[in-house]
């Protein structure tokens, strides 16, 4: 069986897949009567040309990475967390009853409880169907998506009813207190004679999704848990005989992956609205699978295909604000990323084998 150098693998596919998606892109801009080369010159501008654009780029890219994360722990035990969304939900209430039912006296310990708080209700959230999945044989696809309703379900309960406070029409909660107000980049990188980040969501959180990171590749690749987690997912068989309970690395995996998950919720809903609201996730759930994929599943490869993501999120914004191209055509894309990422992974993958074959089988003839 041919392999691609490890470089190839993370660099050079996800970035031909990104090349044909952007053409197709291009093409599909031109047939609607926009210039390819003035939108994106326009995306690049919204979405990186100031710190403001930096500050909506960096925030989605956030959400994009806790997601990606979650879905990238679970790609290594081979299943497919489809339930980022109903994880990242309810992980925006185990944040809203941390930061509203316990004083706290300063948003550093309000950030470690959310984010425990998140992390618990996200991992209980993915229990379920890890249970089901590890002792009943249920399809992880099948329940984690049904979870996503479910937690859509309750969540719009809670809201208009039990968190929603006395006398609001709206279906979310009341403000957070003051002392769990997390800084925004604004706060932290302004100076008196030059404000930086104007408006903008993006806020602490960012460097605890770059922790995260860094955690989830020491977890995966230099313990013996996360040892345990990739044998399985190579072969489930192989994993059994060596002693490897499958019930407890299924077990284990969906569990971080429902926290990563749930800890989403931090940003959005701690750092950006300082309430709970409904929708508050956004699609960031679904996302991620496509972030998990372009990042072939490594946490510096999630990273990237994060900010990336969220320059499309941006960019878009800016494209629909701008010019005819409407806010869609961004789905439109993401679309085509995934598609070329995902399902159409070996339509690349494979010529670049046999090329890089040629080229070994050529080169000691030139020595």
């Amino acid at each position: 069986m041919n392999e691609l150098p490890r470089w190839a693998e993370i660099v050079l596919v996800p970035l031909i897949n990104l090349l044909l998606a952007a053409l197709l892109s291009a093409l599909i801009i031109l047939a609607i009567g926009e210039n390819p080369i003035n939108a994106l010159q326009l995306m690049v501008k919204g979405a990186l040309g100031s710190t403001y654009g930096w500050g909506y780029t960096l925030y989605y890219a956030t959400n994009f990475i806790f997601t990606g994360l979650a879905v990238a722990i679970a790609f290594h035990a081979r299943m497919f967390n489809i339930g980022g969304e109903g994880q990242a939900a309810l992980g925006g209430l185990g944040v809203a009853l941390v930061c509203m039912y316990i004083p706290w006296p300063h948003w550093t310990l309000a950030l470690v409880a959310a984010s425990l708080g998140a992390a618990l209700f996200g991992a209980a959230w993915a229990a379920i169907p890890a249970f089901l999945q590890a002792k009943r044989g249920s399809h992880i696809v099948i329940t984690t998506i049904m979870f996503n309703f479910i937690a859509a379900a309750l969540l719009n309960y809670l809201l208009i009813g039990a968190l929603k406070p006395a006398g609001s029409m709206e279906p979310a909660t009341g403000k957070f207190p003051a002392t769990t107000q997390l800084p925004s980049f604004q706060d932290m990188f302004s100076t008196a004679d030059n404000i930086l980040f104007r408006g903008a969501p993006a806020n602490i959180t960012f460097f605890v999704a770059l922790i995260a990171c860094f955690l989830i590749w020491l977890l995966i690749w230099h313990t013996r848990i996360g040892y345990e987690i990739r044998a399985f997912g190579h072969s489930d068989s192989a994993a059994k005989y060596a002693g490897i309970s499958p019930t407890k690395i299924i077990m284990i995996a969906m569990l971080i992956s429902g926290a990563l998950a749930g800890m989403m919720a931090v940003n959005n809903v701690m750092g950006e609205a300082e309430r709970l609201i409904l929708g508050s996730v956004e699609g960031a759930g679904f996302i991620g699978i496509a972030v998990a994929l372009m990042g072939r599943s490594h946490p510096l490869g999630i990273f990237i295909a994060a900010i990336l993501f969220g320059f499309l999120y941006q960019g878009g914004a800016e494209l629909a604000l701008w010019t005819s191209i409407p806010r869609e055509l961004i789905v439109v894309i993401q679309a085509l990323v995934i598609l070329f990422t995902g399902a159409l992974d070996n339509m690349v993958r494979v010529p670049l084998e046999k090329l890089f074959q040629l080229f070994q089988r050529t080169k000691p003839s030139e020595v």
